[in-house]
């Protein structure tokens, strides 16, 4: 289109106005319509141009050239500059060469398999002795490779179909609870928790028991419930927490998610009790918890598959006789601190140390105030002289025998 006629901006404003509802389609290279752009703004003298103007002028070369509104803006202030338009972009000559291509990926997985996959710096380190110092043409290129880049090519497919890299499972941090052991400074009510799974069988979980233990006096309480997820883990917590004697003040457990989670956290923030969990590579932090189910939860339920099912018959099990029969009748050993000539702290256990979490509660300090509302110290020593601990250590096995007879019938029946 020779527009060479259109010099002035009123011919220009009437061309605009005469052709709006006339779809112009721009053809042409991209040199023309530069060279389009060039002429319009020579001739038009745009420097020299009022604002309106401008825009006047800005819409005729969007109509003539078909260029969007950032580009025009682009070459309207490159004119502006150097009183030129033209294409800055230039194509490169040959392109993009690759330099490290499926060869040295495959020196590299044969350097790692060798080497059992060392850091970045020392596998870069090998690629440029394995060149300079031996000679090994196959490491030209991964001489002179950064140690960013090195990991690049390990992603690569071609690297993975060669070298199969298996890593453990790296620990997420979370910031749910405290990482500390639990400082109860002779106080009851800061409870050590844990959990013992009771087998698999054909690839079906059994049920869980969660064994709760107080960290000064020793009161234990069991329960059982089929799985760790939140509809029947944390009814099962707040039972727990519940049948304590005293007021709970901390809570400890391990890393585990089933209780370091914010349903658990919520639900500890409600009472306003202090949520720890255990240190790494200190494993006395739930040691009490752990001791106790081996010597407790192992010893009476052994390690056999008992499908869950069976987790609220187990649970009224515990609630009936086990846990009033740890807590009334069974002995704990406590332990005496004693400080040595190098400063370290030994823990002796005497004989006359010997007592039930019942006794050791009536013997602490002021062990009236730490009871729950309702609840009096007579009232368990009562409890408990009502029956002798042989008497309840029986009434406790034959309830476990007819416990793992209703389930071994059922689970035969089942089957």
């Amino acid at each position: 289109m020779n527009d060479s006629r259109l010099a002035t901006l009123a011919q220009i404003r009437e061309f605009l106005a005469g052709t709006a509802d006339v779809g112009l389609q721009p053809r042409g290279s991209r040199a023309q319509r530069y060279a389009l752009v060039q002429a319009t703004l020579v001739r038009l003298i745009y420097r020299g141009l009022a604002r309106p103007e401008k825009s006047l002028v800005r819409a005729y070369l969007a109509r003539m050239t078909g260029f969007s509104r950032a580009q025009l803006t682009r070459l309207l202030a490159q004119y502006a500059a150097s009183g030129r338009v033209q294409a800055r972009y230039k194509a490169p000559v040959a392109g993009l060469q690759r330099r490290f291509g499926p060869a040295e990926c495959l020196a590299l997985a044969e350097l790692d398999a060798l080497h059992e996959t060392l850091s970045g710096p020392a596998t870069v380190h090998l690629c440029r002795r394995a060149w300079q110092v031996y000679g090994d043409a196959r490491y030209a290129q991964l001489a002179t490779i950064s140690v960013a880049h090195l990991y690049n090519l390990r992603a690569m497919p071609v690297y993975r179909q060669r070298r199969v890299r298996l890593e453990k499972t790296r620990t997420r941090l979370s910031g749910i609870g405290v990482r500390k052991a639990p400082a109860p400074d002779g106080r009851p009510g800061f409870i050590r928790i844990d959990t013992v799974h009771q087998g698999d069988r054909d690839g079906l979980k059994g049920v869980y028991h969660i064994n709760a233990v107080d960290c000064v006096t020793q009161w234990q309480l069991v329960a059982c419930c089929e799985r760790i997820g939140e509809a029947f883990l944390l009814p099962v917590i707040t039972l727990l927490l519940e049948q304590f004697p005293f007021q709970i003040l901390g809570f400890h457990s391990d890393g585990g998610s089933e209780f370091v989670n914010h349903d658990v956290a919520r639900l500890l923030e409600k009472l306003r009790i202090e949520f720890t969990k255990s240190r790494p590579r200190q494993c006395n932090d739930n040691a009490l918890a752990e001791t106790k189910n081996g010597a407790v939860v192992r010893k009476l339920m052994g390690y056999s598959h008992i499908p869950q099912r069976f987790a609220t018959r187990i649970n009224a099990f515990y609630t009936e006789h086990l846990n009033p029969y740890l807590n009334l009748h069974r002995p704990c050993l406590f332990a005496t601190e004693r400080t040595d000539a190098k400063g370290r702290v030994r823990k002796i256990y005497f004989a006359q140390d010997v007592q039930t979490p019942l006794e050791k509660l009536s013997r602490l300090p002021g062990a009236a105030q730490h009871l729950k509302p309702g609840l009096t110290l007579h009232a368990l020593l009562q409890q408990a002289g009502e029956m002798t601990d042989n008497d309840a250590a029986r009434a406790l096995q034959r309830a476990r025998s007819a416990l793992f007879k209703d389930i071994n019938r059922r689970s035969n029946q089942a089957a």
